[in-house]
């Protein structure tokens, strides 16, 4: 088994989500008492989150790269940003180190390319549904762009995510106010939706809105295991528990 490196605390409450996913998927695959090989260096969240306000995107590729450094020196044979909004200075953390970077735009196009579908609705940060890079990126891997909600519900899925998921808070009403941001995003075209925050699977199911969705945290963290169990591993480590979608992606 190869070892997963994790860059976590962006916040801890989705990269404990990213520990527990790794650990049943290693369970499912080699047995109960199997467990996953894992590396894990948290930040301080709120250290990020400061660069991140005052758009210093450039220490803030240095803080991960570090990170990342560290990890492959402790032996990670891989390493994921356990995050979306940070996937913007990716590539800057894949230059820092020689081992692969397990992307999870990447890995999150790549899905919705093998279920069929084209028009996904980004729910994200205001980082990542507004700077551009994801949908940049999304589009070079696949063909297709992400839609993004309009400003008042962007406004919204980006307090929910800091304010509340963050802080550990999990409001039934805010997940209403997400059901309705995806409905609205049905009405405008899009064929599916995108979990693109890894907080936001603490909040809402992706088999329970009213398109088709993928939750990345669980497709990143699957394809971290992927590569730690090997190619036998693909059929045993499965990326989502939306039992619909799985189905499309297999025929």
């Amino acid at each position: 088994m190869k070892r997963i490196g994790l860059i976590g605390g962006m916040s801890w409450e989705s990269t404990a989500t990213y520990y527990r996913l790794a650990n049943e998927a290693v369970r499912a695959a080699r047995g109960s008492l199997a467990s996953a090989d894992i590396l894990l260096h948290s930040l301080d969240f709120s250290a990020v989150v400061a660069l991140q306000k005052a758009g210093r995107w450039d220490l803030a590729a240095e803080m991960l790269a570090d990170s990342a450094r560290r990890l492959e020196r402790a032996g990670a044979d891989c390493v994921l940003i356990c995050t979306n909004t940070m996937h913007l200075v990716s590539a800057e953390v894949q230059a820092a180190v020689s081992i692969p970077l397990i992307d999870i735009i990447h890995e999150t196009g790549a899905t919705l390319s093998r279920a069929g579908y084209s028009r996904p609705l980004l729910l994200a940060t205001a980082y990542t549904m507004e700077h551009g890079f994801y949908a940049d990126r999304m589009e070079a891997a696949t063909g297709f762009r992400p839609l993004v909600p309009d400003a008042e519900d962007r406004a919204f899925v980006h307090r929910v995510i800091f304010e509340e998921l963050c802080a550990g808070r999990v409001d039934p009403a805010s997940r209403r106010g997400f059901e309705a941001v995806v409905e609205r995003g049905r009405a405008a075209g899009a064929d599916s939706v995108i979990l693109g925050c890894t907080e936001i699977g603490l909040l809402v199911r992706p088999d329970a809105l009213a398109l088709p969705g993928v939750c990345s945290t669980e497709i990143h963290a699957a394809a971290a295991v992927r590569f730690a169990l090997g190619e036998a591993a693909r059929e045993t480590v499965t990326w989502t528990d939306n039992a619909k979608l799985r189905e499309r992606v297999a025929a």
